[in-house]
Formats: structure tokens, C-alpha cells, sequence
């Protein structure tokens, strides 16, 4: 049985970013994938600036500028009135305060940019169709079993191996980690349309932000401006099945049916609507001698921050700086790694979870809110969260 140097267990966002990191300083990566095929299922997601500058020293740069979106500002709405309560700079804001772009993107168009620069690297090996099923830390390296398609076993041995395998990650159990993650009480309702098809006063190079008791809406331009990404959170008593069960468009039209006329007109655009229900999970042990974990994996992060992605890719990045400070002690690496992502993934979920009770505060404390905003203004809306966009590895 051949050794591997480093098996990547996962193909999403933060498997590739972390196969493309790895590659960079000399590692012969494996990365496997349990589908057998990538589709375009997901919605759009935001890269802020502590991402693009990790997939701009990958070489990226120039193909995010081709499929991405860089709105001017976040404005902020109420769901009933319509009243706009504040704003957030972005666009050129971003880009002098923090060195590069704040995008919107695609998940579909971000993850071909990314699949298309792994499938350029020589020392990258990409295996679609297993499963994991196995995970065994024996003596200077890690024993891995997978089913694949007609149940036939595969078996093989690594030297590291990081699970980048998600919320439902099946390599977190086996490193000693039994928790799964909690429903959270809200599911989010994702559709993307044309832009023509937008509201006009909703259609401009902006990202809109509606806040009310219930829920919130959240829609941006994407795929190089032409769609929408639409995504509505409410609070549901019963969580959604995986990333893309059907949502009756009549239930969540009756449930904003009081909401400001031009926001209706948006949510009744899309014809259908995919369902994805929030958990959460605190961050527990990143590492365990020769295994990691890396993103949704390791730490699911509620959206209320829109971080997820960006924490992945953070975790792909300092991966990758520990393994090259330290090519010899490959578990002291991990542990490294481990270490230093610790406290910041901490503080982003924290971050998210109070976001989300912001968003949805209700009258008295959504006065307070709303008089927050207006005193920060725009510019100060997006300096409180420099120690999240201003990030380097």
C-alpha cells in the first residue's frame, strides 16, 4: 500500500483552498472528494477582505475580478417599513482601509475558479467518489478506509491527513469528537434570479440588508453582475433536510406578507427556493497528532458575520505557513495550527451569534440598534469589525 504525504478529506471551498496552500510550499496532496461530481448547488457568499488577500498570494486574484462582485456599500433596511436604517462602506472604502477587495461571489463560480487551479497543479491528486469510513493514527502516519460506488473498500495511508469534510464532517468523530451540530431555530430560503428580473431600486451594485423580529434578507449581485443572490432567514421550529430541499414559494411570500412593498416584489421574483437550515457548533480540538480539521469541519459559523467561507480559507492559509515553518514536525505543526486559529474562530462565532440576535431584536432593542448605526455611520459600520477584515496570515 503506496504512503501519501497529505490526504485533504473534502473538496468544498476550504478542502480546495487548503489542497492549493499545501501545494504551494512543496506538499504532494491527495484530495478526496465523496461526490462524484461538482453541480452548482449553494448560493452566493461573501469574500471580505481577509479572503481575497489569502486568494491573491494564490494566484487568483485575476479570475475573482472576472466572476465576483464588489458592491459600494451594505444597505440597511427595515423589513416592514422599508425605512433605511443605516449603511456599511465597502467598495473603495475597503480596498484603501484594508488593501483589497471586499467581493460577492458565486459559491459555484468561486469553486470552479478554485477546482481549476488545483486541477493545474502537478502535486495535487484529485479522487472523486469515496467516502470515508475509517480513520486509524498508527506510528509516523494515518490508516484511511473509504467505501466507493458499489461498496467496494479502498484503503490507503497517509502521513497527515485534514478534514475539511463540513458541518457533518465524518473526521471529526474519528479523531475522538462525538458532538454535532445544534439546530439554531432558523433556516435560510436561497434562490438566485436574473437581475433584470430585480425590483429596479433593488438591482444596483450594492448588497441590501433587512432586519425584522422574524427574520432577515440578505441579496447582492453575482456571477460578474448578472443575478441576484437572494437569501431569506426566518425563524422555522423544525430544521430543513441537507443543503437543497425545496421551499414552498407561497409559505415564505405569506410569511413576509407584511413586509415593504419593493422587498415583496423581490422575494416573489424567484419561482423556486432551496432550504438550508443553521446549526452550530462551538470549536472544540482542531487537531490530533497527525489529523486536522479545517472549516464547517472544525467550526460551523452562523452567517450572521457572513464569515464562513473566509474562516475556511484563513484556516487553508495557516496551514499551509505551519507545515512550511515546520516540514519535519508535522505534528507540531498541526498543534501549531491548532493554536493559533483557536481564539479567532472563537471569536467569530460569538460574533455571529450576537449578530443574530441583533438582526431580529425586537422594538426596543431594534431602536437601540438602528440609533447605533446612525451615529457610526457608514464608515464606522465597517471599522468595527477591522479586526476581522484587517486579518493577515
Amino acid at each position: 500500500m503506496s504512503l501519501h504525504d497529505v490526504t485533504v478529506i473534502g473538496a468544498g471551498i476550504g478542502g480546495l483552498t487548503a489542497a492549493l496552500a499545501l501545494s504551494r510550499i512543496g506538499r504532494q496532496v491527495t484530495l478526496v472528494e465523496r461526490r462524484t461530481g461538482f453541480t452548482e448547488v449553494g448560493a452566493g457568499l461573501q469574500l471580505s477582505p481577509n479572503a481575497t488577500r489569502i486568494l491573491g498570494d494564490l494566484g487568483l486574484g485575476q479570475a475573482l475580478a472576472r466572476q465576483a462582485c464588489e458592491p459600494q456599500r451594505v444597505v440597511v433596511r427595515a423589513v416592514r417599513s422599508g425605512r433605511e436604517i443605516g449603511e456599511v462602506a465597502q467598495g473603495a472604502y475597503m480596498r484603501e482601509r484594508f488593501g483589497t477587495p471586499n467581493y460577492v461571489i458565486h459559491r459555484a463560480d468561486l469553486q470552479t475558479i478554485l477546482l481549476d487551479a488545483v486541477r493545474a497543479q502537478p502535486n495535487i491528486r484529485l479522487l472523486m467518489g469515496r467516502t470515508l469510513e475509517h480513520l486509524d493514527q498508527q506510528d509516523g502516519h494515518v490508516g484511511l478506509g473509504f467505501t466507493r460506488s458499489g461498496a467496494k473498500r479502498e484503503d490507503m495511508t497517509s502521513t497527515l491527513v485534514i478534514g475539511a469534510d463540513g458541518a457533518w464532517s465524518k473526521t471529526r468523530p474519528l479523531i475522538g469528537d462525538p458532538r454535532v451540530p445544534a439546530f439554531q431555530g432558523y433556516v435560510a430560503w436561497r434562490a438566485t434570479i436574473a437581475r433584470k428580473d430585480a425590483p429596479p431600486e433593488l438591482a444596483g451594485e450594492e448588497t441590501g440588508l433587512w432586519l425584522g423580529p422574524q427574520g432577515h434578507i440578505v441579496h447582492y449581485p453575482v456571477s460578474a453582475g448578472r443575478k441576484l443572490n437572494i437569501v431569506a432567514i426566518r425563524r422555522q421550529p423544525k430544521a430543513a433536510i441537507g443543503w437543497s430541499e425545496p421551499g414552498e414559494r407561497a409559505e415564505l411570500l405569506a410569511a413576509f406578507a407584511g413586509a415593504a412593498r419593493p422587498l415583496q416584489g423581490l422575494l416573489a421574483a424567484p419561482q423556486e427556493w432551496l432550504l438550508w437550515s443553521l446549526h452550530d457548533l462551538s470549536v472544540g480540538a482542531l487537531a490530533r497528532e497527525r489529523v486536522a480539521l479545517l472549516g464547517d469541519a472544525a467550526h460551523p459559523v452562523l452567517p450572521f458575520m457572513a464569515q464562513g467561507a473566509a474562516m475556511a480559507i484563513e484556516d487553508a492559509a495557516i496551514m499551509g505557513s505551519a507545515l512550511a515553518d515546520m516540514p519535519h514536525k508535522p505534528v507540531d505543526a498541526l498543534n501549531r495550527y491548532a493554536k493559533l486559529r483557536f481564539q479567532r474562530v472563537r471569536r467569530i462565532q460569538a460574533t455571529a451569534r450576537r449578530n443574530g440576535r441583533v438582526y431580529h431584536a425586537g422594538l426596543l432593542a431594534g431602536l437601540g440598534r438602528d440609533l447605533v448605526m446612525r451615529k457610526l455611520g457608514a464608515e464606522g459600520m465597517a471599522e468595527r469589525y477591522s479586526w476581522i477584515y484587517g486579518w493577515k496570515p
